[in-house]
Parts: structure tokens; C-alpha cells; sequence
């Protein structure tokens, strides 16, 4: 299959940034989409930010001109920069990517997610 390990996550101060950082790995054949979700205790796994092969964007109202989404094809890897965080931004952030991969010889799709990583805003 393909993994995901996300770097990045920690605690910052209401208004400070952070940059969280996920790296596929794996017998990758395409990367599709990529994207952040964050869920908090208690409520539904969300969507913040995603982004396609392409390079169309979309974000969650909640974060729109405070957060970027940004991909490097090469490298198979996604970054999420987080600015003017706010105390409601406190989370834990999951990485997901979609796409195709070798499964012995033949192409299959797949669907990964990433272990976690907490960001807690303190205000």
C-alpha cells in the first residue's frame, strides 16, 4: 500500500503559524488528490484543505485566506501553511491521499491516511 507520515503539528499561540508537512511513500504509480482533514473529539472528521494533480484547490470556509494548500508532485508530498491560527483550529490534522499504486503487477487504487498529528492554538 502507500503510507503517509505527517511532521509539523504543536502548539502555538492564537495568531502564530505553523506548516504541516505529509509525505507519500511507497510503490506509488499516481498521486491524485491530496488533502487535510481535522477532527476534534466528539465530532466528524472534516475536510480543511485539497488539492489534485492538477492543481485545483479547495478549502472549508472556516480557513479560506488563513491556510494554503500546497503539493510537491515530485516528492510526493502535500504541505498545509497555517496562518492566523485561531483557538478553534485546535485539532488533530490527517493527511489523505488518493491515487494508484503497484500491488504486484498490476496498477490498483488506493486510499491512505495518515497517523495524526495534534495542533493545539492557545489563546
Amino acid at each position: 500500500q502507500v503510507q503517509l507520515v505527517e511532521s509539523g503539528g504543536g502548539l502555538v499561540q492564537a495568531g502564530g503559524s505553523l506548516r504541516l508537512s505529509c509525505a507519500a511513500s511507497g510503490r506509488i504509480f499516481s498521486i491524485n488528490a491530496m488533502g487535510w482533514y481535522r477532527q476534534v473529539p466528539g465530532k466528524q472528521r472534516e475536510l480543511v484543505a485539497g488539492t489534485t494533480s492538477g492543481g485545483s484547490t479547495n478549502y472549508a470556509d472556516s480557513v479560506k485566506g488563513r491556510f494554503t494548500i500546497s503539493r510537491d508532485n515530485v516528492k510526493n508530498t502535500v504541505y498545509l501553511q497555517m496562518n492566523s491560527l485561531k483557538p478553534e483550529d485546535t485539532a488533530v490534522y490527517y493527511c489523505n491521499a488518493e491515487g494508484k499504486y503497484y500491488k504486484g503487477f498490476v496498477v490498483s487504487d488506493f486510499r491512505s491516511w495518515g497517523q495524526g498529528t495534534q495542533v493545539t492554538v492557545s489563546s
